[in-house]
């Protein structure tokens, strides 16, 4: 085994400013899921431009670089997500956005920077003997890009043996990498109810059924479902989030119906159907009490992130190979969040690893905005993809 290479020798100053103005120029041009057509030309270019086999239009915007080499016929997709989010920036960045109400706020911009890095790293000097399929998806952001890449065929078309993420954590320690076997996300499902009653009176409830009231108590037996239901030992979320009835303007009418939606999260399938089930039998439990009608839908989303003990091994190995002891932590907590890498790492042996960016800026976590992607973390998540490919293919 080589020894480690030590943090200021894993990237040259040249090669790291290029994908440092990459990152920004990506950064100040965000584009929503199923709309990265700037991304992905750029990406494209690159990757040809490197040599590279490049498919595109993949889960429409999707683009596929291919790279192999010697006669070894074990394969492995490597993903990173390229959308932003439908949300402002005010970083006051000099880079920050250019699109209103547009803005990276989770750091895609950084994770297709350093896939691409290693894509054009490994085809300099990169000595393996096998596939590997640089993954470039659409639409993380709760657009379904990676469910629209498997069933356009990703599978198919690139059969691999193994499937690796990477995601960006601010407040771990830079270039630290976290890979830890079994859950890391919760599966990530939506939920709508709508009550319907009878309209009335405000001064004249007993004129009619009031869907209100039935709303009302169903949020309060809601929560209980995790408090009550599922194994203490399980962890799970459902939360209510949106609640539409009635009109300001005319507060003397019950009024017909209540709409009212949220999420579930669990880390396993049975905590999945469990939720999915409690919390339709909670609401056509309240609208028979309440002599009313509930209608029920449970839209499964993303499944969990369940990190393969295999493939886990081999990303911990790369890590040490590469970065260093240091830089590994086996011991992570997992994440409420959701990321459709699930779509690939349920069907393959795979694992999704967070990479430390550091200090938090202030008011700087993901999905705010003030979030920004540090750019001293980009020769550490290149330096893993070229140890990974090296631990699978070497």
């Amino acid at each position: 085994m080589t020894e480690p290479l030590m943090p200021d020798t894993f990237m040259d100053a040249d090669t790291l400013a290029d994908l440092t103005t990459l990152r920004r120029d990506l950064h100040a041009h965000p584009e929503l899921g199923f709309e990265e057509h700037r991304t992905a030309a750029i990406v494209a270019a690159r990757l040809k431009a490197a040599g590279l086999e490049v498919t595109t239009g993949l889960a429409g915007t999707g683009v596929v670089g291919t790279l192999r080499r010697g006669s070894g016929n074990r394969a492995i997709a490597l993903r990173a997500d390229m959308d932003a989010l439908a949300m402002p920036e005010e970083t006051g960045l000099p880079y920050s956005s250019t699109m209103p109400g547009r803005m990276h706020a989770c750091g895609h911009d950084g994770h297709t920077t350093m896939l691409l890095g290693a894509a054009e790293a490994l085809v300099e000097d990169g000595a393996f003997s096998g596939t590997v399929h640089f993954v470039f998806q659409p639409a993380e952001e709760g657009r379904g890009g990676g469910a629209r890449m498997i069933a356009e065929g990703f599978l198919e078309q690139f059969p691999v043996d193994a499937a690796y993420g990477l995601h960006n954590m601010p407040g771990l320690d830079l270039g630290v990498v976290a890979a830890v076997e079994g859950p890391q996300l919760a599966s990530s499902d939506s939920w709508h109810v709508t009550f319907r009653g009878i309209g009335s009176h405000g001064a004249k409830p007993h004129q009619g059924r009031d869907a209100v009231t039935a709303a009302a108590q169903f949020l309060g037996q809601l929560h209980g479902i995790v408090a009550r239901e599922v194994d203490p030992l399980e962890p799970a979320v459902v939360s209510a989030c949106a609640l539409e009835a009635g009109d300001f303007a005319a507060l003397n009418v019950i009024p017909e119906q209540v709409r009212i939606g949220g999420t579930a999260r669990a880390y396993s399938a049975g905590v999945r159907d469990q939720l999915e089930e409690a919390i339709g039998r909670h609401a056509q439990g309240v609208a028979a009490g309440y002599g009313i009608t509930a209608e029920y839908q449970f839209t499964r989303r993303i499944p969990p992130v369940v990190n393969d003990p295999g493939a886990t091994a081999t990303a911990q190995a790369a890590v040490r190979a590469r970065l260093g002891e240091a830089h590994l932590r086996t011991a992570f907590p997992p994440s409420t969040a959701g990321d459709d890498f699930a779509e690939f790492g349920s069907r393959v042996p795979g694992c999704y690893v967070w990479l430390g960016m550091g200090a938090t800026r202030e008011n700087g976590q993901h999905h705010n905005t003030n979030y920004d992607f540090n750019d001293a973390c980009i020769p550490h998540g290149v330096a893993f993809w070229q140890a990974v490919v090296a631990a699978e293919l070497g």
